[in-house]
């Protein structure tokens, strides 16, 4: 038997005109290995962590966030800051975007406050060639000590679902705490797995149905757990975050829906779903599939079968969308100008006015008579 070894032909480092083929050289810069990536199953994924990260980044798979973003833009449309919903303030200083992908929702919130530091993170550089001046796309691992001076008056998360395990959730958030400002927020935005119609129009049989039991079941058993969107409030709240708030919603997939601003989400979270579903179950599938860890070629089969059917429009399908929202606590005793901050024009006034007709009230208590009102 020869002992030659040979190459697997789907897992390779990516070369280009971008990435020139220098690993030998003892010079060869992080960011070169960075760009280049590794390719495994046909889709190029980060190199930054020595853990394996579930989802690839390459072209199709950032199509595929930007069809997630605009459907998160969509559903918020009756709102003058569709972006987030924590009450920050008009001023804010320092924000910063966990998983910021091509970096769009970054680049549009600096755009947005232009006098606010904005920063993106992720595991791969974001493929951009401009940004504004106020925005700072970084490439770096977030299940790292954090090496940034300035506290945040926002810390944001989207769709970040079989990112982490629990124990790296658990430090993810403890890192968010310690580096918000007192009255500062955190924000996550994560959708379901599970594909869901309120009509029956949905056979029992049809492969949608199986698709979500089959992402949690491998996130299970990948350590991974794709519950994200079931677990984040409690998480949230575990790390010390109070006042959070929750706010679900129904992602429908396809133009079927009658109401305009449902049929304009349900037509981009079609693309969302054609352009991300390989990506999203490639890795888990050839890892972690049952009853023993798929094959390329039977991921390609299976995510044929899905596309096919997400085009019948006779499904009225729909997966769930859930937002929540929190506030890092002052100090003990401190009077709460983060809950000041947050309360802007009227709210801030009918506040002071219920304060100063309190302290009013226990003036009269203490019987002093009646001239002390």
């Amino acid at each position: 038997m020869s002992n030659e070894a040979f190459q697997d032909p789907d897992l390779y480092v990516v070369d280009s005109a971008h990435c020139p083929d220098d690993w030998q050289s003892e010079t060869t810069s992080i960011g070169s290995s960075i760009y280049r990536g590794l390719m495994e199953n046909g889709r190029r994924y980060q190199t930054l962590r020595n853990k394996d990260y579930i989802l690839p980044s390459d072209e199709r798979q950032f199509e595929a966030y930007e069809a997630g973003h605009l459907v998160a833009l969509i559903m918020e449309s009756e709102r003058n800051n569709p972006f987030f919903r924590s009450p920050i303030g008009d001023s804010p200083q320092h924000i910063l975007d966990i998983g910021t992908g091509q970096g769009t929702w970054a680049i549009d919130v600096a755009d947005m406050f232009p006098s606010a530091t904005v920063r993106g993170v992720d595991l791969f550089p974001p493929p951009v060639s401009w940004t504004p001046p106020n925005c700072i796309l970084e490439v770096d691992d977030v299940q790292q000590d954090w090496t940034w001076r300035e506290q945040f008056d926002l810390i944001h998360m989207r769709i970040m679902i079989g990112s982490f395990d629990g124990t790296e959730w658990d430090n993810l958030y403890k890192q968010c705490f310690d580096k918000i400002r007192p009255g500062g927020w955190i924000e996550q935005l994560e959708v379901s797995p599970i594909i869901e119609t309120d009509d029956g129009s949905l056979p029992p049989e049809n492969i949608l149905n199986d698709w979500g039991p089959n992402m949690l079941g491998c996130g299970e058993r990948a350590g991974r757990d794709c519950d994200t969107f079931d677990t984040m409030a409690k998480k949230i709240r575990n790390a010390g975050f109070v006042d959070v708030h929750e706010k679900n919603y129904k992602w429908p997939i396809g133009p079927w829906p009658r109401d305009q601003k449902l049929k304009d989400a349900g037509t981009v979270n079609f693309q969302h779903w054609i352009n991300g579903v390989e990506g999203w179950c490639m890795w888990l599938l050839t890892k972690f599939g049952h009853p023993q860890p798929w094959d390329k070629d039977e991921v390609h089969v299976y995510v044929a079968k899905l596309r096919k059917e997400l085009k019948d429009s006779r499904f009225h399908i729909w997966h769930q969308g859930r937002r929540v929202w929190a506030r890092k606590p002052m100090p003990s005793g401190a009077l709460d100008n983060a809950e000041k901050g947050s309360m802007t024009g009227v709210y801030w006034t009918e506040f002071t006015d219920l304060v100063a007709s309190h302290r009013l009230c226990s003036q009269s208590s203490r019987g002093k008579g009646p001239d002390n009102f």
